[in-house]
């Protein structure tokens, strides 16, 4: 972790051309010069076959030229290969390497540059605009040496072979290098312009779709459009410019090298005429003229790829050549083992405008001491407490560290001090285990600030899981995790832990749990369900399918389930339409109902077109939209129908019958219930609880959970059920936690980290009350006198538990004490406690 060399915003472009590459680069000029050879033999070789070989009539000699000129262009085009891998290598190294140092860079810098810099732009900036440059680097060595040499080479042979015609056939070349370069200047004035637009379009993206929620809200689409078109189109207009220049160097080339052909047709022929040129010299200048271009075309290629990457790589520098405020790691020294004292004097925060964010704060805080910082929104409190985590740079005043000035101090100094809670933590893409790791790891990981290497254990990860209150979570993310097939010792244990489950809670949690049995009809689960008794395997007996299955639909009729299960959809729509026609079609009036929300024109249209007519009567649709409501019906759920005992009977022999049926068949689509069976398409802990709930109160939930870990401990199984439950992904902005998930995932990372210094920024404004309480209890108790604490502290009842509580407004601290000290003050505390 070197990071005190160079900066990279300070770097040449030239600097990368050999950085990690001078094998590669010395391997190419190896190559190129063998290369260069190889070029030059064919011309040679055609002026040696006109005028020996055809001339003197040798078929000998015509075999032996042949031959070198077939191994000559062979070999130059497997080097060409070659020369291509090499460069594409190199460029795809120097590529990576620039985003990587960039990147870099870039977390370091001051958190007010991203407040006026949008994520696009430095999305574009390490994705894209890096591209051009990488590009140059792979090219920087191998196009100008082999081209160059190349031209010399060509040169001296031609000028041998006839100096007057070598020298007209390379004069039009530096007219051109005179006229291209005037071109190319006025096409990267354009880029840059281009670059700059790209910026704002990718900003004004990412700005868009950040705040799509406030767009909708207000309505704001034409604005949004108006603004994002406007950008466009000045875009559209300058790549146009942009690609007219480009081709139009690529035009002046093209015509410069189509020329020289007509002046060897012209001066070569009438040469060869007089004698004073050989025929074979004079095809081996038309040749080579035509093999000139390839060499001048590609040098001007590069010089454009040059300039462009070049004013990319620059720009995209001098974006980010911004001050690092704070060195990351010190100079040859560990990190400092800070005592936890906080001392401020006259602190203040003054913003480019003249305004006072902080000022004139001064606080002093003894090793294990608990603050409190208390005030309406906008006091200051949230600034002053980054100003001590070194994340927002004072301007005047003095605060220190364990004696050490902040501002003096390195990030590793701060980070090995001081864990940081914020009100809206940044939750990563990953486990739950990588994030609850991620503080730890970047001070004792493998590159970690400190040389000592310590890997947290189970115990560890559990311990501050349960502090946090996150454990039930995690508890709940394993529980609900689809185990492995191939995992039979795991599928074994929780069939066992079923079984205890039934045998130690079984007659307690009938009043709340539906059991699986063969026997008897299930009146939590839907009819399709009742008839199958098991999981599918395959689409085709999905729930949302089965009226599509031929087999299925054949079985029905067969087991003398259709025409009643007709019967019972009838009298469900007819109900349910009734009951609910004149009822907003939202979810909450249609949770005791088959019908969905949005199904229920559907359905009542077809109550109409169905009334009076007979089952025979009913179309292949209407039969299907009917028999899609009865499989679904549940009679402990849906509420408003009836169902008749004798179609519960029929259900439970057509279970048998359907079961012996698809046992005939060869693909075994379902996974049956079986008391002794693991059912692998279902959770952990349906597997456990090998049932239905019949409620969805919190408290029946939280009971059946107690149980659960009951069993769990019993069987050893709890550490397997929380590890496998960390695995738990929590994705982009770990927006599949709750934002009260998302805080205590985050307390528990600060706790495992264990600095001695702990700031809290409102870390528990998400949580209810016992969530708060349970975090409260733990700073009160494990962290006093161990960790200092400050915390911005939104719930007053907890302010009894600090040390001191610092009211704030305006940027000041106005009173500061104990408790009781300003509660008998009858102070702004006092008041502001009496408001509540």
């Amino acid at each position: 972790m070197d990071r005190q060399k160079q900066s990279v915003v300070k770097r040449t472009l030239g600097s990368w051309v050999f950085d990690g590459n001078t094998l590669l680069q010395v391997l190419l000029v190896v190559i190129i010069l063998v290369t260069v050879v190889t070029r030059v033999i064919p011309l040679e070789m055609q002026k040696r076959i006109v005028n020996e070989a055809i001339y003197l009539k040798q078929l000998k000699l015509l075999g032996i030229y042949c031959t070198l000129y077939f191994v000559s262009v062979m070999t130059a085009s497997l080097l060409k290969f070659f020369i291509n891998i090499i460069q594409a290598v190199i460029s795809e190294r120097a590529t990576a390497g620039m985003r990587s140092a960039l990147f870099d860079h870039i977390l370091t810098m001051p958190l007010g540059f991203f407040r006026g810099t949008q994520p696009g732009t430095v999305v574009n900036s390490l994705v894209n605009e890096l591209t051009l440059p990488g590009n140059y680097i792979g090219m920087a060595v191998a196009i100008p040496l082999t081209n160059i040499l190349t031209l010399v080479a060509f040169a001296i042979y031609l000028f041998r072979l006839n100096p007057l015609l070598a020298g007209i056939s390379f004069v039009i070349y530096p007219l051109m290098v005179v006229v291209i370069p005037l071109l190319q200047g006025r096409v990267n004035r354009e880029n840059r312009r281009r670059i700059n637009l790209s910026r704002q379009v990718s900003s004004t993206i990412v700005e868009a779709i950040s705040g799509l929620h406030e767009v909708q809200a207000n309505g704001g689409f034409a604005l949004a459009n108006r603004n994002f078109t406007r950008l466009v189109n000045a875009l559209r207009t300058i790549r146009v410019r942009w690609s007219l220049l480009k081709s139009g160097v690529k035009v002046v080339n093209n015509f410069g090298t189509s020329l020289g052909p007509v002046i060897i047709f012209v001066l070569g022929g009438y040469l060869t005429i007089r004698g004073e040129l050989e025929l074979g010299a004079l095809v081996a200048f038309l040749s080579a003229q035509e093999k000139l271009y390839d060499p001048w075309k590609e040098l001007v290629e590069f010089y454009q790829v040059y300039q462009d990457g070049s004013v990319t790589y620059y720009k995209t520098m001098g974006f980010y050549d911004v001050p690092i405020e704070h060195l990351m790691l010190p100079p040859g020294r560990e990190p400092l083992k800070l005592l936890p004292a906080i001392e401020t004097e006259n602190l203040t925060l003054e913003t480019a405008e003249g305004i006072k964010l902080i000022e004139g704060v001064t606080l002093a805080l003894k090793p294990g001491e608990h603050l409190a910082l208390v005030g309406f929104s906008g006091s200051g409190k949230s600034t002053l407490a980054m100003c001590l985590a070194q994340l927002l740079n004072y301007t005047s005043g003095r605060a220190a560290i364990g004696g050490e000035e902040i501002r003096d101090l390195t990030r590793a100094d701060m980070v090995c001090t001081l864990g940081l809670v914020s009100q809206a933590p940044f939750i990563f893409n990953g486990t739950i285990r990588e994030n609850l790791e991620y503080a730890h790891a970047a001070i004792h990981g493998q590159e970690g600030f400190l040389a000592e290497k310590f890997d947290p254990t189970l115990d560890d990860l559990i311990y501050v899981l349960q502090q946090s209150g996150m454990f039930v979570d995690v508890l709940k993310f394993g529980l609900t995790t689809i185990i492995d097939r191939n995992d039979t010792t795991l599928a074994s244990t929780i069939i066992q832990v079923r079984k205890n489950f039934q045998a130690d809670f079984g007659q307690e949690m009938s009043e709340w749990v539906e059991f699986y049995n063969d026997e008897q009809y299930l009146n939590h689960s839907s009819v399709g369900d009742n008839i199958i008794f098991g999981t599918a395997r395959t689409t085709a007996f999905n729930a949302d399918n089965l009226v599509k299955n031929t087999f299925f639909m054949t079985f029905l009729n067969d087991a003398d389930l259709l025409r009643p299960l007709l019967s019972l959809a009838i009298n469900l729509a007819e109900q349910t339409v009734d009951i609910l026609k004149n009822i907003p079609d939202e979810a909450l009036f249609f949770a005791q109902s088959p019908i969905m929300p949005g199904e229920f024109d559907r359905y009542s249209d077809l109550v109409q077109r169905i009334k009076g007519k007979n089952l025979h009567q009913l179309t292949n649709n209407q039969q299907s939209l009917l028999l899609t409501l009865a499989l679904r019906f549940s009679p402990g759920r849906h509420k408003t129908a009836l169902m008749p005992d004798f179609l519960k009977s029929l259900i439970l022999e057509g279970r048998h019958m359907f079961r012996e049926r698809i046992r005939e068949t060869d693909n075994d689509p379902i996974s049956f219930f079986g008391q002794e069976d693991y059912i692998y398409s279902q959770t952990i802990l349906n597997n456990i609880l090998f049932g239905r709930t019949k409620s969805s109160s919190a408290n029946v939930q939280e009971r059946i959970n107690q149980s659960i870990v009951h069993l769990l401990v019993a069987e050893d199984l709890l550490e397997r059920i929380i590890e496998t439950g960390m695995k738990f992904k929590v994705g982009t902005n770990g927006n599949r936690l709750s934002g009260g998930q998302q805080q205590k995932l985050a307390i528990a990372r600060a706790f495992l980290k264990s600095a001695p210094i702990l700031i809290m920024d409102e870390a528990t404004s998400a949580l209810d009350n016992h969530s708060q309480k349970r975090i409260q209890n733990v700073l009160a108790g494990r962290l006093r006198g161990k960790t200092t604490l400050i915390a911005v502290v939104h719930r007053l009842d907890n302010l009894m538990d600090y040390d001191k509580i610092a009211f704030m407004k305006s940027g000041k601290i106005i009173e500061m004490g104990s408790y009781d000290e300003l509660v008998e003050k009858k102070g702004n505390l006092y008041e502001l406690i009496n408001r509540h």
